[in-house]
């Protein structure tokens, strides 16, 4: 079975760029792992130019956070080629082609420009699947470009993926209405008309586990995709999340334990202190004087002063640090 996933639905984090690189991903598997972790999206063509070093901070990972699935994007099918017979045995559970990315800049040429250009989509999945081998591999793209079109959706089922992630909007709509679950499941209708294995994951708003579990059953999905619902619980994928009753002692500890992660990871500032902003957000709130110590914690300018700062906000109220004295 693709994944070895025996049970569905499964569920997946979603590839978010700046936000699910491998210190991220620990702190979800810590606190409730999903049953299929996505890297950031790693550009194919950078991997395989002299620039390639600097994308290592894309597709480190550590054994919690597998199984993993290597996300790639890019226009040129000899490059994904050559990055996927690279990964063979690196330690991923597959390789999805980024083909739904609606950012205007890399729309051009890749990601969810490939709707309009389907020759090179094709040339690009077939490429991926030679150097793959045995490894999965599969995609995860958007209902259309500018409108809904299933023979894009025929087309790419036409390829034998092993999976194929339908983010419920299309291109133009961004993320501006609400994501059209049926048609997620039409796709899924003629997956099944075609007999064919391909696993069909929706994404797309799912609020928390539970919401996964109702989607999937009522469009007879294989797996669910979170992905922003992730920052409004970090315990999402857990069966009966507690982090409505996390305290702010709790939320705090949290935060710190990202940062030290943060801190252990990239010694050599592979990425940018204010990369921490957006998890801050995630973890300091809902309690008395967390947007002021939000907007302490964003001023800061290296791991040690967020944990100079974080370790006074845990002093409990009452008691004062000796070495502040």
């Amino acid at each position: 079975m693709f994944y070895d996933l025996k049970k569905k639905p499964f569920f997946v984090l979603a590839p978010m760029d700046d936000v699910t690189d491998t210190v991220f991903r620990r702190v979800i598997a810590e606190l409730a792992a999903p049953d299929l972790f996505f890297t950031e999206f790693v550009n194919v063509d950078g991997l395989q130019s002299i620039g390639a070093p600097a994308l290592q901070k894309r597709v480190m990972f550590t054994e919690v956070e597998k199984p993993l699935i290597l996300q790639l994007w890019g226009k040129s099918p000899e490059n994904y080629y050559k990055t996927a017979l690279q990964m063979r045995g690196a330690g991923y559970a597959g390789i999805d082609i980024n083909m739904g990315c609606p950012v205007k800049k890399v729309v051009s040429s890749s990601c969810s420009g490939l709707i309009n250009n389907r020759e090179l989509a094709v040339e690009i999945i077939k490429a991926t699947q030679e150097g793959a081998g045995d490894m999965p591999v599969s995609v995860k793209t958007r209902l259309g470009f500018n409108e809904l079109d299933y023979t894009w959706h025929e087309l790419l089922l036409d390829q034998k993926l092993n999976m194929l992630t339908i983010h419920g909007r299309t291109r133009k709509e961004m993320s501006k209405v609400p994501a059209h679950w049926d048609s997620i499941g039409h796709i899924r209708q003629m997956r099944d008309d075609k007999k064919l294995d391909t696993l069909i994951v929706g994404n797309g708003d799912v609020q928390n586990r539970q919401h996964g579990l109702e989607l999937a059953e009522l469009h007879q999905l294989d797996g669910i995709m979170i992905g922003r619902g992730v920052f409004s619980d970090p315990l999402v994928f857990a069966k009966n999340s507690p982090w409505e009753s996390y305290t702010r002692e709790q939320r705090i500890a949290l935060y710190k334990r990202h940062v030290e992660l943060f801190a252990d990871t990239w010694t050599e500032s592979e990425r940018h202190i204010h990369t921490l902003n957006k998890f801050c957000k995630v973890y300091i709130q809902a309690f008395e004087g967390a947007k002021e110590l939000r907007e302490d914690l964003m001023a800061a300018n290296s791991t040690d002063e967020l944990l100079e700062i974080l370790a006074v906000a845990s002093t409990p109220v009452g008691h004062t640090n000796e070495h502040l004295l």
